[in-house]
């Protein structure tokens, strides 16, 4: 299987970090989005809506989204288990996938692409062109922070994220904190105790590193 991937892009670490913790060695291609590689009539082929990640499996077919790809990754390797094993398990991982993406990543996303000067007219992630607006920005930002404080009492009460056992949801919370950071160097309070010790737990896993 080969990955397209961009190393400083949130959502092919996504991808990385879900197949080490499986075991899952996969053939890395570097799609310079920085220098709009992924425009090109020969990635577009690939990648319709000109994004990464990308999974191409051996027979060609192609799967363009990080959740999307885990999902597969979770049937062909099912153990360790990331995304639920019992019922409620599985619609907990989904739930708190869900709000990470909807309340935290999504936030960043708005800060970043509304605000940066290196996107201006491209404020979406799609072939076509979209105009910053600033004020989305200063939005983004506030459900940024109102985020962090919910998934610090959130931490506080469990373990991991969607619960006892570490998962997706896990993943994806530390990428987005990771990306808010070095993207738009907002780093979480210091006050937020149960929050900074679940991110040092998370980060000391070898899989964070990928």
């Amino acid at each position: 299987m080969k990955l397209y991937d961009f190393p400083l892009s949130p959502s092919p670490r996504r991808v990385r970090m879900f197949a080490a913790e499986k075991g899952i060695a996969l053939d890395i291609e570097t799609v310079n989005i920085r220098e709009k590689e992924q425009f090109t009539d020969a990635f577009r082929k690939i990648s319709p809506n000109c994004t990464v990640p990308v999974l191409e499996l051996d027979d060609g077919a192609t799967i363009c989204d990080s959740i999307a790809i885990w999902r597969y990754l979770e049937e062909i390797r099912p153990e360790p288990p990331l995304m639920g094993t019992t019922p409620l398990d599985k619609a907990m991982v989904e739930l708190w996938l869900r709000r990470v993406e909807l309340e935290g990543y999504q936030a960043v996303v708005e800060v970043l692409r509304n605000g940066a000067e290196r996107f201006t007219d491209r404020a979406v992630p799609s072939a076509e062109n979209f105009a910053q607006i600033p004020a989305l920005a200063e939005r983004g930002k506030r459900r940024y922070a109102l985020f962090l404080d919910m998934l610090d009492e959130r931490l506080g009460e469990s373990a991991y994220v969607a619960g006892p056992d570490f998962t997706a949801a896990d993943i994806h919370a530390l990428i987005t904190i990771d990306f808010a950071e070095r993207a738009v160097d907002i780093a979480p309070p210091d006050r937020l105790a149960a929050l900074k010790a679940w991110r040092e737990k998370v980060s000391a896993r070898d899989s964070a590193q990928a």
